[in-house]
């Protein structure tokens, strides 16, 4: 039985309760870094996610949808994204989205923002921002956040790795 989960806004990824911000430069080219985060079976890289597809047709755009398995616990969320912004020509790319269903109860809202630039010299920067709420009665901000920096540490630590071995361009 899926959980239905409260629309967000752009805002949220800043003002949410509990919050995570993966910020990184990878030695990888922007175009490569953009088409791993949004292909079929994407972040497969990631120990925490199990599956990560996406449910539209291509092209992607801000109404597209995505479901993704978390390895742990065999959570599944159904995601809507939002924001969908491609600028090739300035190798600039974002997406965010929002959790529509969990397959288990306790979340109000659910978040995630995704944003890839070049950087000076080559490579790239990704900005990857979590953001979430609980539903009923939650930890306080102050223990909430460090359990979720546990939690997406090792999405940072396996995407770094990923896109430091990965250097297409």
């Amino acid at each position: 039985m899926p959980f239905a989960l409260q629309p967000i806004t752009e805002s949220f990824y800043d003002d949410a309760p509990v919050r995570y911000v993966i910020d990184v430069e990878v030695p990888a080219d922007p175009d490569y870094v953009w088409s791993e985060f949004t292909r079929q079976n994407t972040l497969d890289w990631c120990r925490a996610l199990k599956k990560v597809t996406y449910t539209s047709a291509e092209p992607y755009n801000d109404k597209t949808t995505r479901t993704a398995e978390l390895a742990p616990g065999g959570i599944t969320l159904n995601e809507q994204f939002f924001i969908w912004d491609e600028d090739p020509a300035a190798h600039h790319y974002r997406h965010g989205f929002y959790g529509k269903t969990s397959s288990v109860p306790g979340l109000k809202n659910f978040g995630e923002y995704t944003e890839v630039t070049p950087v000076d010299g080559g490579g790239s920067r990704i900005v990857w921002k979590f953001a979430m709420k609980m539903s009923g009665v939650a930890l306080p901000g102050f223990l909430s956040n460090p359990i979720a920096s546990l939690a997406f540490g090792t999405v940072k630590s396996d995407t770094v790795k990923h896109f430091g071995q990965a250097t297409k361009s």
